[in-house]
């Protein structure tokens, strides 16, 4: 029995192990499509590192949205809520990913979070209010800005607390202790947001669970939590109710 304990024990360790390696392929799993939005232009920036930045850019005259897209990785595969945004009249700046939508680089919490914040000087630098848009693995780089910069507000559409918890949750380990891991902890960040936060969740989001943005939203100082009943991982921002409150946060920010 102690044998098959310790074969047991030795086989989960060496999982654990694998997985510290190949996690980042999960967490990554970008598009290669490069093809720049209808209406979109790229612009090319340098990374602090000297690594090729680039983001796309729609300008109106309204405030600026900087967007930060899920994993898919490459802007073509976000095209409607970046269209949203533009009918809208708003400015929409959308950050692409090292490593996705054709770029070169390799992904990384620590580069894409570097690179975000790049970005967001570039947008501040226009002189108009910026509200940041984080979608599902995005929404950790929203929150990073705004923590760092001083953004208008912030909309996060299906945001996680830490994604490491949701890594604990489908790989059955305990990622948030383990070295090596990356842990994108938005929790962490959330209490030096000073900007009103708008959180758009879909009850039947099984990708990540609705109640991974409630422990989220209690640590913010000032956050507005939506729940939207029929709305799944890929809908949230479709629905009615979404437009709504998103209308209703831009209406407070003067042009």
């Amino acid at each position: 029995m102690k044998r098959a304990f310790l074969l047991l024990l030795g086989l989960y360790a060496v999982y654990a192990i694998a997985m510290v390696f190949m996690h980042p392929g999960h967490l990554y799993p970008f598009l290669q499509n490069d093809r720049v939005l209808q209406g979109f232009e790229r612009v090319e920036l340098a990374a602090d590192d000297g690594a090729a930045l680039s983001l796309q850019e729609a300008e109106r005259d309204g405030p600026i949205v900087l967007y930060f897209m899920g994993n898919g990785g490459a802007i073509s595969a976000f095209g409607p809520p970046l269209q949203t945004h533009v009918r809208a009249g708003r400015h929409v700046v959308a950050m692409e990913y090292r490593g996705g939508g054709g770029r070169s680089g390799q992904p990384s919490e620590a580069a894409l979070k570097s690179d975000s914040l790049v970005i967001a000087d570039w947008a501040l630098g226009k002189g108009k209010p910026v509200v940041v848009h984080g979608y599902s693995l995005g929404t950790g780089l929203a929150v990073h800005v705004a923590k760092n910069r001083d953004v208008a507000a912030v909309i996060l559409e299906a945001p996680y607390d830490r994604l490491c918890n949701l890594m604990t949750r489908s790989a059955l380990l305990p990622a948030c202790l383990m070295p090596g891991v990356q842990k994108w902890d938005t929790l962490a960040d959330a209490p030096d947001v000073v900007a009103p936060v708008l959180i758009l969740h879909g009850a039947s989001d099984r990708i990540i669970p609705p109640d991974r943005s409630a422990a989220l939203a209690s640590a913010f100082p000032n956050a507005e939590r939506q729940v939207l009943n029929g709305a799944a991982h890929f809908d949230t921002f479709r629905r009615p109710a979404a437009q709504f409150a998103t209308q209703r946060l831009f209406s407070l920010i003067s042009p």
